[in-house]
């Protein structure tokens, strides 16, 4: 699995942005995708993702009634829709797929794209 992200770029505090991620190669395979992203300095975190199967999304915190994500099984594309963006939320953005489940149940992110830049000013 290949992932293209894009849709980065800088934004004024309280404005938005819509990354995509395209999917190319074995997607069939894919049982979840997601958004990820590190700050300067900081470890990656969790943004929010969605089950393919069961279409069921979990959120961070501090994204939750700002962020939107979806996708077109036609064009194998993910998107988030990012609303009232504030200054922490800037970061480099990844774009991951799961085609491995862990024993937990727990899925594996083990395909990444190459994240794309979103800077928020205040």
């Amino acid at each position: 699995v290949q992932l293209q992200a894009s849709g980065g770029g800088l934004v004024q505090a309280g404005g938005s942005l819509r990354l995509s991620c395209a999917a190319s190669g074995r997607t069939f395979s894919i049982n979840s995708m997601g958004w990820f992203r590190q700050a300067p300095g900081k470890e990656r975190q969790f943004v929010i993702t969605i089950n393919y199967s069961s279409g069921s999304i979990k959120y961070a915190d501090s994204v939750k009634g700002r962020f939107i994500i979806s996708r077109d099984n036609t064009k194998n594309t993910l998107y988030l829709q990012m609303n009232s963006l504030n200054p922490g939320d800037t970061a480099v953005y990844y774009c991951a797929a799961s085609t491995t489940v862990a024993t937990d149940g727990s899925m594996v992110y083990n395909y990444w794209g190459q994240g794309t830049e979103v800077t928020v000013s205040s």
